[in-house]
Order: C-alpha cells, then structure tokens, then sequence
C-alpha cells in the first residue's frame, strides 16, 4: 500500500471536510487496542511533516538537494479536560499523575484519512503534556504535542457502534 496511489473520497469539485483526518490514541494494550480520539474539543490542529530538508551548492556551482522521511507532529491547544474523554483521562494520568515519561514516549497512535479511505498506525509516538491551566473563570486545559514514531503500519479502519478496528494491509 506504500506505493499505492488513493484517490480523495468525495463529490468532485466539493473541499474535503476536516472532520475526515482523525488521531486516535490506544487507551487498552496493543493485543486488544482500545482506540480513544485525540482532540475532540480542538478548534484547530494539523499534521506538521519535517522533511529535514538540505541544499548544497557544489564546486561546480550545481545545486544539490535533500529531504529525509518527515518527523510528523501534531499538537492540540486548546486541549480542554472533560470526564468523558477517555484519551485525555489517559494522558494526564501518565503525564500528570504519574509522570511517567518513558510511557508517553511510547504510546500506539492511530490516523484515520478518511478523505482517501486508508489509516496509518504508529507503534512508539510520543505524547507531551505541555501544561495544565488556563484562564480564571474559563475551561480547565493540558494542551498536548504529538510527535508520531515507531513501527509504521499502514491499513483500514471500521468504526461500528463507537468501536474503532484497525486492519493492517497484507504485507
């Protein structure tokens, strides 16, 4: 599937809605992947892709370049906490509570492009609670950054009843 070219899934001549491009983070165990979203309460978030780019200029004046496989990273701000958000609960248990930094540079994320049909999971990602705070009077925040590492594996995913089955492709 590496190689294989999608096709945007949609009416043509209709923009892709942002509600298609979705993280997930595994609050169960890899065996038994429990998948929870990351950034319900998000207004806005991207997917940052650091290609580490390099151009060199030669002694015979030509112009050299080269890129590497993007660093991909994603951060959610405002992240506000609510009791129902079993991906936060997750999160600030092991950044908050425990501290637990070997834990959050080791967690199992999921993407779902749901524009193009196809998810791409992520074995070892690193999770980063930047603070916990906010303004008097206003929402409890733990804004995150994301930075997607370990094992890349490529597949489909089925949502049924909340329930979120990743399938990786055949290798």
């Amino acid at each position: 599937m590496a190689n294989e070219k999608k096709t945007f899934v949609g009416v043509a001549g209709q923009t892709m809605a942002r509600e298609l491009l979705i993280a997930y983070v595994n609050t169960g165990t890899v065996a038994a992947p429990v998948w929870a979203i990351l950034g319900t309460r998000v207004e806005d978030s991207s997917m940052e892709y650091d290609w580490s780019t390099n151009t060199k200029r030669d002694i015979i004046g030509a112009v050299r370049n080269s890129m590497r496989k993007p660093t991909v990273t994603q951060s959610f701000e405002p992240c506000e906490l609510d009791s129902g958000e079993s991906a936060l609960e997750h999160i600030y248990n092991l950044a908050i509570v425990q501290q637990n930094a070997q834990a959050l540079a080791n967690q199992d994320l999921l993407v779902v492009h749901g524009e193009a049909g196809w998810a791409e999971r992520y074995s070892a990602s690193m999770i980063e609670a930047t603070g916990l705070g906010g303004e008097g009077g206003g929402d409890l925040g733990m804004p995150i950054n994301v930075t997607y590492g370990g094992t890349r594996t490529l597949g489909t995913v089925t949502v049924s009843d909340g329930a979120v089955t990743f399938v990786p492709d055949a290798a």
